[in-house]
């Protein structure tokens, strides 16, 4: 029998309904069942309401809470969660509302004629907090006073391997830049103003360790050591959950051949021992059943709904059948989970609602209906997704495109012409939706450009005729008399295992479309637009100008524009490393072992064996050029030896030598020269972002504190902070200092030679 968990606090709204429910009622708390169920066609993208279905579901079982639904107009939702509600209130004994769900993941997504900003990954690579911040206001500002309550977002999981299908949910693969975003994210979406008397719950995806599947697919079993997860996986989370984040969604694969949503070392022993999460713990789509189907690490329904809540599980987003009801209320009769068990995650729902006011504001308003679709907020999508862009590659000032000299401008590729393409997944629908279906508004590619270049010919040619067969000839006479050249790569929405994919190589077909366009002898730009990296070796070195544009959303084809003409500036810097080849892909917080293989150390014979490839383009974390240019000059230490009780003031000056203005973002590296654990060979400690006028100088600040940036957690996230030698990079800078503490464990012998100030060749 599981043991009963201490008594939490809760409110005292909560303790008497926990006083007076029934088990049945606590059980209906603890189960969310999906809209198919209670719509009048079983399909998810019918938001109309069968009051039916509802009220004998609300009767019999005491559901707690729906979710989902896809893009409809706002009226639409208004009338379905009203009569939802309605129902709930009428029909509950303790008139307990319902708490709604929904995956608005880069804006209110499944509201029509919102604003979609740029998925995660863009804005990770903006390395600019607030752009997360502006996603998760516009989001709650066009969707909150429609019942949405619970938003499932936003994804803190690390974007540390290229194959997986959900890596554009991420903000990358450090874990600072996806504290920092998650933060900025979670704070504004449950402490916004402007939608009083409502507030909304944001939900942490999906913990823990989800993103990094040893086979590269969705839902498939992890590699990961003890000591990795807490150093590299928990940060995210647990910024969020600092934050006050107030729901989790847990990880639907396997960690080490353990499935996630059967971990009580995970859910219970991490997240509430270790990381002192409060909040609501729900499971991901059907992961339960999982259990049996697919992990079969259950014999049947009843024991994994065993395993999942004495794991810690507090809500089964079952979410089609009322199974979960039936075979809670029999595993506590039988004595199996208690009644206080259950009390436990029933008061976590509970106390949820109550934190969002469901209980004095249950109904959605109609009052505020003009706030959905705001031009303003459409902008800020716009202005978010030019900070994402990424320049990669510029060979002799290709860009920008001069208005004045560009008189045609061909305009290719599977992206060039989609709106689809732009905002990937999660857009409208789970999958995105047909082409068609997009709002015309939206300005694709080459209609942005052909708005940017009114004077020019704007011209796109469709590389595919009706048969789908390649028209390559019509491409190559076009490209020959073009001035230059876009070529948009890419891929058609996808997430989770839909998305799964063996080979990152970019298609065939886009391979003879770009070598096409290269053979004309004009200059050829390549905008690379999906939700991961495509392997580009083979095109790249002979495109004059290189572009990651990822999945910047609505805005993506107006703010490429700008930015192509040089209206607008890059600033975006890759938040992951960009791979060279299908077969090794290595982070760059990667530690010294996994790249030192050196032919040369076995001796005479063997010493040219080894293949040896000069990048194409920039591939590193952190990289993106700019129309300007920056220099770092005059890195200064307060000190060159730091102690358990003080710090180090690290300043730097960073000059815009450049014509143009611009933002630059200023990030931060520090290497941990020796550790008992093998160290990643630089780790990003700080970044800030400012705009530089032409000729601005500023100088930036980095405050390094021993326990904050020096230490790094064991297996059981006990913090090491070890005597030796630290290297601080930031741009071309170096400076070097020494960690000496008595009581520290010491990594590394004594240097007589340290150095502070040295620039890094």
């Amino acid at each position: 029998m599981a043991a009963p968990a201490a008594a939490p606090q809760w409110s005292p709204r909560v303790q008497q309904l926990l006083s007076q429910m029934t088990l049945e009622e606590k059980i209906g708390q603890m189960t969310q069942l999906a809209n198919t169920v209670i719509n009048t066609t079983g399909v998810q993208r019918d938001v109309v309401l069968d009051s039916a279905k509802v009220t004998a579901l609300i009767r019999q079982f005491h559901i707690g809470s729906f979710l989902n639904g896809e893009a409809v107009p706002a009226r639409q939702w208004l009338a379905y969660s009203m009569a939802l509600q309605r129902i709930a209130m009428r029909e509950s004994r303790l008139h307990i509302p319902i708490i709604y769900g929904i995956d608005h993941m880069h804006g209110a997504s499944y509201v029509a004629g919102t604003a979609i900003f740029p998925h995660n990954l863009n804005l990770g690579a903006s390395f600019n907090p607030e752009l997360a911040r502006q996603t998760a206001r516009a989001t709650v500002l066009e969707s909150a006073d429609l019942g949405h309550h619970w938003v499932f977002a936003p994804v803190l999981d690390l974007g540390v391997n290229a194959y997986w299908p959900r890596l554009y949910e991420t903000y990358g693969e450090d874990p600072l830049v996806a504290s920092a975003m998650g933060v900025a994210f979670v704070r504004e979406l449950q402490e916004n103003k402007d939608i009083l008397p409502y507030k909304v719950a944001a939900c942490g995806k999906h913990f823990l360790g989800y993103s990094d599947p040893r086979n590269g697919w969705d839902r498939t079993n992890a590699m990961i050591s003890d000591q990795r997860l807490q150093e590299f996986f928990r940060p995210s989370f647990q910024a969020a959950m600092d934050a006050g984040l107030k729901t989790i969604m847990i990880n639907s694969g396997e960690i080490n051949g353990e499935p996630v949503h059967a971990s009580k070392a995970i859910l219970t022993d991490l997240l509430r021992t270790q990381m002192g999460f409060k909040g609501v713990a729900v499971t991901d789509w059907e992961d339960i059943i999982r259990l049996v189907r697919v992990q079969k690490v259950a014999a049947d329904e009843k024991e994994a709904t065993f395993m999942a809540v004495d794991a810690g599980v507090d809500m089964a987003m079952t979410p089609y059948t009322t199974d979960f009801c039936r075979l809670v209320k029999e595993l506590v009769q039988e004595g199996r989970l208690t009644e206080e068990r259950i009390n436990l995650s029933a008061g976590r729902v509970l106390q949820l609602k109550d934190d969002l006011g469901l209980f004095e504001n249950p109904m959605p308003r109609a009052d505020r209906l003009n706030r959905i679709g705001d031009p303003a907020l459409k902008q800020q999508a716009v202005a978010a997704a030019t900070e994402t862009f990424v320049l990669l590659k510029n060979e002799q000032n290709t860009l920008p495109l001069s208005k004045a000299k560009v008189k045609r401008l061909l305009v290719v590729g599977p992206s060039a012409d989609s709106r689809a393409n732009l905002a990937g997944g999660w857009t409208l629908a789970w999958q995105g939706r047909p082409e068609n279906e997009y709002p015309r508004e939206v300005q694709t590619i080459v209609g942005a450009l052909q708005r940017e270049y009114p004077s020019a010919k704007v011209e796109m040619v469709p590389y595919r005729n009706a048969k789908g067969q390649l028209q390559l000839a019509g491409i190559a006479a076009a490209a020959r008399r073009a001035d230059a050249i876009v070529v948009a790569i890419g891929e058609k929405p996808y997430t989770e295992g839909l998305g799964n994919t063996s080979d990152l190589t970019l298609p065939e077909d886009q391979v003879q479309l770009v070598q096409t366009t290269q053979a004309s002898g004009r200059p050829t730009i390549l905008v690379v637009i999906g939700g991961r990296p495509s392997i580009i070796r083979g095109v790249a070195e002979k495109s004059a100008a290189i572009i990651w544009g990822g999945l910047p959303g609505f805005g993506g084809g107006e703010a490429l524009a700008a930015l192509l003409s040089g209206r607008a500036n890059f600033s975006g810097k890759l938040p992951f490393t960009y791979p060279q080849f299908a077969g090794h892909i290595s982070n760059y917080h990667h530690d010294n072992n996994e790249n030192s293989l050196e032919l040369s150390d076995f001796g005479a014979g063997f010493e040219n064996r080894g293949a040896k490839f000069k990048p194409a383009m920039l591939t590193e974390f952190g990289q993106g050029l700019s129309y300007t240019t920056y220099q770092y000059s005059n890195l200064l230490l307060s000190d060159s030896v730091i102690s358990s009780a003080g710090t180090v003031r690290a300043t730097v000056r960073v000059t815009n030598t450049g014509q143009q203005a611009g933002k630059e973002a200023v990030l931060w590296f520090l290497t941990d020269e020796v550790g008992r654990i093998a160290r990643p060979v630089r780790l990003l400690k700080h970044f800030d972002k400012q705009v530089f006028t032409p000729g601005q100088s500023r100088e930036m600040t980095f405050i390094i504190n021993p326990r904050q940036h020096l230490s790094y957690p064991d297996a059981q996230s006990r913090p090491q902070l070890e005597n030796g030698y630290f290297t601080l990079r930031v741009g071309d800078q170096t400076a070097r200092f020494r960690y000496a503490d008595p009581a520290a464990r010491a990594s590394a012998p004594a240097d007589p030679t340290p150095r502070a100030g040295s620039t890094a060749n």
